[in-house]
């Protein structure tokens, strides 16, 4: 419980350093701007990406490998929304080598990665249980 009390100390002292940053270090008119987009994050974070985590987790509860998949679609589903910025950026930029590359194609090669080292690892796991020996039933007296 003290070490909770200290952590909830420091999370709440960079809390108000944070907004006292905010409020006194950006130009005037854009902390509207930084609240909309922070809001937005937990929008997208608490009313999409957790439930599907746990949707996810809930129809894969029964399987031995439901925390590969769990796993592979939190991966996937992180690296999007952290490439949704670029992604989704309006039109082109003003100077060409702001954004130079392909990040539709980017993420693509991205997610096949991560889906086939889930396949791969879920493949793994499933072989190695069918050749590990089972532990015999017989019990001794």
């Amino acid at each position: 419980t003290v070490a909770r009390l200290l952590l909830g100390a420091a999370g709440t002292a960079l809390a108000a350093v944070g907004a006292v940053r905010l409020l006194t270090g950006t130009r005037p008119g854009t902390v509207g701007d930084v609240l909309v987009w922070g809001g937005s994050l937990l929008v997208l974070h608490d009313g999409v990406l957790v439930p599907a985590v746990l949707a996810v987790g809930l129809l894969s509860a029964g399987g031995r490998l439901g925390g590969v998949w769990r796993a592979g679609l939190l991966t996937a589903g992180t690296v999007t929304l952290v490439a949704s910025p670029v992604l989704l950026r309006p039109g082109r930029p003003a100077n060409p080598s702001v954004l130079p590359l392909d990040y539709p194609l980017g993420l693509a090669l991205v997610l096949s990665a991560v889906a086939a080292a889930t396949c791969a690892t879920a493949g793994w796991l499933r072989w190695r249980r069918r050749r590990t020996p089972r532990p015999s039933s017989v019990t001794r007296s």
